[in-house]
């Protein structure tokens, strides 16, 4: 069941757009579900300064979009992609797994309840890294 917290982080349109002003860019399909996202980054000295996406995609995908993109915001590249590939490294199977300090409002998206569906949650955060590589 999709929660109101996910409904929340999903409405929030605020960096949703492409603008073609990017450091950075990247596309992701979910070869799973169909669901496809695009990312810009913009890099300002060696921070991630914006994340603008759209997406065609689920309710899930896009409150993990929505959320990623506010939450790298001013953050180092290399912290980025550290605390990004530990998001990943979740063992849902483990009841007590510790979230990255910055993304632990992540726990609305990724938990036993969408495991499921996890792929299209860990679409934008993909989309990211392959941004990043």
């Amino acid at each position: 069941m999709i929660s109101n917290q996910i409904i929340k982080f999903a409405s929030n349109t605020s960096n949703v757009g492409l603008t073609n002003k990017y450091t950075f860019r990247s596309t992701k399909k979910n070869s799973m579900c169909g669901d496809l996202i695009k990312v810009e980054l913009i890099q300002k000295n060696s921070k991630i300064n914006s994340m603008k996406y759209e997406t065609e995609s689920c309710v899930l995908c896009e409150a993990s979009a929505s959320l990623l993109s506010k939450k790298i915001k001013n953050l180092p590249i290399k912290t980025i992609k550290e605390e990004l590939n530990k998001l990943k490294n979740i063992s849902l199977k483990d009841l007590k797994f510790t979230f990255p300090k910055k993304f632990k409002e992540f726990r609305f998206l990724i938990n036993k309840d969408n495991l499921n569906r996890i792929n299209c949650i860990y679409l934008p955060i993909d989309a990211v890294l392959k941004a990043l590589k």
